[in-house]
Order: C-alpha cells, then structure tokens, then sequence
C-alpha cells in the first residue's frame, strides 16, 4: 500500500510547504540522506505570554502540535523526494517541547508525531528518537521537531 493511499485512508491532508523565513533551508539531501531542520507548531497569536506544556497546555494538545508537524515534516519529504514511497527508513527523530521544568511527558507529546510516521509509513516509520523539554521554543511554539530519513 503507497504512503499516499494510507494518508488518504487516515483522512489526513499534506499542508502546503513554505520558504523558511531566514538563511536556511528546510531540507538538504545528502547522498540517501535527507535531513529535515527542525518545524515548530505555534500555540498563541499575538505578543501575549507563551503558553507552556504542562500548564496551560496539555499533553494532548501538544500531541496533536507534534503530529501537526509530523504532517509538516512528511510534506516537505515529498517535496523533497517526490514520492513519500521513495523513504527507505525515518532513521532518527529530534523533538522538543516547550514545558514547565517539572513537566516529564515529553515522550508522550512526541508520540504524536512517532505515531503517525508509523501509521503513514509503516515499519519504514519506525526510527530512533530523542525527546526533551526546553525553556522556550521560537515563536511560541509548543513544539519543535527535526528529523532524519533515509531514501532510495
């Protein structure tokens, strides 16, 4: 079954894809590897104070950011790639989560975006993974997670 068909199974719509706003790119391809810098999901409009996970934020909104930009990070793949089919393995995944210090979910939060890699995906999915919380994130983000895929 193709990447596609699962998405369309899911229901789940790839966003559009947008220039970073700054000197970067949002992927390099190196060799078979593609490396994707890290997308954020913002929780606030406006200059008010940043809501933090594991206060104004729960888990479960900050799971859905995470697999906000799990959908994000799989657009610029195709993008990239041309096909979602051409991922070979994701072979590592980096996520941050913006959270009051005692806050110890930050797995679960990432899980959002694991868990669709893998729905999408399927085994080629599956990857290593490092979840931490951080002090402030830009823009207000809940989350922000970069990710490494190899492709044939």
């Amino acid at each position: 079954m193709t990447a596609n068909h699962r998405l369309r199974e899911l229901d789940l719509h790839l966003p559009a894809v947008v220039k970073p706003r700054g000197n970067f790119r949002a992927y390099v391809v190196a060799g078979s590897m593609l490396y994707l810098s890290g997308k954020g999901a913002p929780v606030r409009e406006g200059n008010g104070p940043v809501p933090k996970v594991g206060a104004e934020v729960t888990v479960a909104e900050a799971q859905a950011h995470a697999r906000d930009v799990g959908l994000y990070l799989l657009a610029l793949i195709q993008e990239a790639l041309g096909s979602l089919d051409r991922v070979t393995r994701v072979v590592k995944v980096f996520g941050m989560v913006n959270a009051t210090p005692d806050f110890t979910s930050h797995t679960e939060v990432i899980n959002g975006c694991s868990d669709l890699f893998v729905a999408v995906l399927g085994e080629r999915g599956e990857h290593a993974r490092s979840a931490i919380g951080v002090g402030s994130l830009p823009k207000g983000f809940a989350v922000e997670i970069e990710a490494v895929v190899e492709f044939a």
